[in-house]
């Protein structure tokens, strides 16, 4: 018999961009603006504008991006209530980010600044690694008083960006006010860059707030100094579940005393962008419906596959009722 508990709801909050996709030849932008390949760099207007005239002439698509937000639009195709918080501008690229959320579904908790939407020029190597120069703009603008308990009192869980670490005093305002509302917490640790310019912090956030945490293996590593499966058993002592993604080679999760291997379906990778983000899609979708951990680890290595076969962090229209049967397979 099929659960018929009411599904649990998720709210994320996160920056607001839009990002910019770029196929790139080969590698040499990325050397010729000291960006780390694989890294997301928070750049200012001016070297975003150079970055992107740069690549004129280049294979160039828009959608809306940020990590966070990512992740929330792929639950929502999924069926699940979710919401969303942020800051853009009153412009175009705001508008286009607000009117793409409004029709999937997703409640916008938007804010306004008077500096532009914030940008993602998302640079994809010929190999399928993408590297990100961000421009924050509007999104760098939230506050801890544009919040209120208000806003999470009618959500379950919590999954915010690890990008927001950047910003100590938004990110923990941001953990105490949900906490104060009884959410669950989820964290993305973002990028390995991310991880080893906010360590200790990181270390706190997470021994306090955080329970649930996504990292790769580079995140991982950055993190507790270890390989894959040490570094997941150690992150594991600090919340709920952990979560360990290894490429290709799939992803671990720990909980307690029980650890799960799960493999990913082999594809032929195009384009990596968004496929951590869609993973977490899967994995909170599973535990607000109360799947299985093995099960929300399956359903989130079957869209981070989709994902990585397209251009961007959007999975296709055309590919959802294959979805939809596995998800049927999976619920309790």
């Amino acid at each position: 018999m099929k659960n018929t508990i009411a599904p649990k709801t998720i709210v994320g909050i996160g920056s607001a961009l839009i990002d910019i996709l770029v196929q790139l030849d080969d590698d040499q932008l990325l050397d010729d603006f000291q960006l780390p390949k694989g890294s997301m760099t928070l750049v200012d207007a001016a070297l975003s504008q150079k970055i992107l005239d740069s690549t004129k002439g280049m294979s160039r698509s828009i959608e809306t991006g940020g990590s966070a937000a990512n992740t929330l639009r792929a639950v929502a195709q999924l069926g699940g209530k979710t919401g969303f918080i942020g800051k853009i501008s009153n412009d175009q690229m705001g508008h286009f980010f607000k009117d793409e959320f409004e029709k999937n579904q997703i409640t916008p908790h938007l804010f306004y600044s008077q500096i532009p939407t914030g940008k993602a020029a998302t640079l994809i190597s010929p190999d399928s690694e993408r590297t990100f120069g961000t421009y924050l703009g509007a999104a760098s603008e939230l506050v801890v008083d544009d919040l209120s308990e208000d806003l999470f009192a009618s959500y379950n869980y919590l999954h915010i960006e690890g990008y927001l670490v950047f910003n100590h005093e938004l990110i923990e305002g941001i953990l105490k006010l949900a906490k104060s509302q009884g959410l669950k917490v989820a964290l993305d640790l973002a990028s390995f860059n991310v991880v080893e310019a906010n360590l200790d912090f990181l270390k706190h956030l997470i021994d306090e707030y955080v329970d649930v945490v996504f990292a790769n293996e580079e995140e991982a590593k950055a993190y507790t100094g270890l390989e894959p499966e040490a570094a997941l058993k150690q992150m594991a002592l600090q919340c709920e579940i952990a979560v360990v993604k290894i490429g290709k080679d799939g992803s671990m999760i720990q909980a307690g005393d029980q650890f799960i291997k799960v493999d990913t379906p082999e594809v032929k990778s195009l384009d990596t962008t968004g496929a951590g983000d869609v993973y977490a899609s899967g994995f909170l979708y599973g535990l607000a419906h109360d799947f299985s951990l093995e099960n929300c680890g399956n359903l989130a290595s079957l869209l981070a596959s989709k994902v990585i076969q397209v251009l961007g962090a959007k999975i296709p229209d055309g590919e959802w009722p294959g979805i939809f049967e596995e998800v049927e397979k999976w619920k309790n």
